[in-house]
């Protein structure tokens, strides 16, 4: 009952009141990127809901387009703009995610999205982590977040896939916003000899 029918709603309800009581600095923050990055002040990027299916995952664009002389982008860190740094150390970059759970394509308390390329990769434990709309914040994040291990993660996920109740979702926001662990960066990328020994290890 509470994963189908209460947990959608809540997140309906929850996220539009979140973003109509953020939507001034949500204007702000907006207006300030785009003078930033040239008129351009989001990025959307493909990421993997529930049962793999792909959606635009929205978030503010803290980075400029800067290249070299032979049309590369320069490193993140050349291209990091001082708003969009502020924006990151405050999380704030997450806020328009509020827009993806309005929609109804994440949630407020999930498993972390992922990448598309990483799908392929999944052995069947890992893949369950998708069983799920993915989310803002998670059972992994308040848990260690990017100070554990990949087997760790899942292992998190799959538990939170597992265990999923109003309890938990609520102990979860409540530790996300004690410890304002609100997801202001992803999962470091991980590639695939890394995938490949940790599928030995969770098969």
């Amino acid at each position: 009952m509470y994963r189908f029918f209460i947990k959608p709603l809540l997140d309906f309800i929850l996220a539009l009141i979140g973003f109509l009581l953020l939507s001034p600095v949500f204007i702000i923050v907006t207006i300030g990127l785009f003078f930033a990055n040239q008129g351009k002040p989001f990025f959307f990027q493909l990421r993997p809901g529930k049962d793999g299916e792909i959606f635009k995952i929205i978030k503010f664009k803290t980075m400029n387009d800067k290249k070299d002389e032979h049309g590369n982008l320069l490193p993140d860190a050349c291209r990091l703009t001082k708003i969009g740094n502020f924006v990151r150390e405050t999380s704030l970059d997450e806020i328009p995610q509020l827009l993806n759970v309005i929609k109804g394509d994440m949630s407020l308390i999930g498993p972390r999205p992922l990448l598309p390329s990483y799908l392929a990769l999944y052995n069947d434990f890992q893949r369950r982590r998708n069983e799920v709309k993915p989310g803002i914040t998670g059972w992994a994040q308040v848990n260690g977040r990017n100070s554990i291990s990949w087997e760790k993660k899942f292992e998190y996920d799959v538990w939170y896939v597992d265990h999923i109740s109003f309890i938990l979702d609520f102990k979860i926001l409540f530790l996300t916003i004690k410890k304002k662990c609100l997801y202001a960066r992803e999962f470091p990328k991980m590639d695939k000899l890394q995938w490949r020994d940790l599928k030995g290890i969770t098969e």
